[in-house]
């Protein structure tokens, strides 16, 4: 990998942050209220997608913005149920200090995810989420905008995913990709660069 990286991207759920109780109590409100029988394994088969896709995804077609709203409410009112990985925060001041930019690129609602970093005093001040005319991923759209943002080009920038969506989204913005094998990811896939915990991203860097 180049050693001269100057910008680092993170998803957030599964690599920053762990989630997944969080969202399994969030879907199955949203079962409860909607009267929907799609279990919480076939929703999180699809994790690292905009919401709404995932939605489309699992054939559900109606009441989307109405799910989308429960769903989000139900993940903050369960905030408790979420943790930082072990080693984020010494990790993120080491790579602060070594001049790296940082951002955060998520499929994750901008509200949630300001919430969370506010939650976790989290140092990232740039913030990536799905918006009107940006393609979630695996396109390019919100990786290549956070890199305009940082005037960063891609032979200086990763992008740290665990889900197969992530590595591609980095692919088809001409970025290296990291894969955190400590997320939700499917194991038996294996890339070029990948760390078993977020402290090794120090030492790959």
């Amino acid at each position: 990998m180049n050693k001269n990286i100057k910008l680092i991207l993170l998803d957030l759920d599964g690599v920053i942050i762990d989630s997944k109780k969080n969202m399994q109590m969030s879907w199955n409100k949203v079962r409860k209220v909607f009267k929907l029988k799609v279990p919480f394994n076939s929703y999180f088969k699809h994790i690292g997608l905009p919401f709404e896709t995932i939605l489309k995804r699992l054939l559900i077609k109606k009441n989307l913005n109405k799910i989308s709203k429960t769903y989000q409410n139900e993940s903050i009112r369960h905030f408790n149920k979420i943790k930082l990985y072990p080693g984020v925060a010494k990790t993120l001041k080491d790579l602060i200090k070594r001049k790296i930019k940082l951002g955060i690129v998520t499929s994750k609602d901008k509200d949630r995810t300001l919430k969370l970093i506010k939650k976790f005093k989290i140092n990232i001040k740039l913030i990536v989420s799905p918006s009107k005319g940006l393609r979630g991923k695996p396109y390019p759209d919100q990786l290549l905008k956070a890199m305009k943002m940082l005037k960063t080009n891609s032979s200086n920038t990763i992008y740290v995913g665990d889900m197969l969506v992530d590595y591609r989204a980095a692919k088809n913005s001409g970025i290296n990709f990291i894969h955190s094998k400590y997320g939700y990811g499917k194991k038996k896939i294996l890339y070029k660069y990948s760390i078993k915990q977020f402290k090794d991203l120090s030492k790959i860097i």
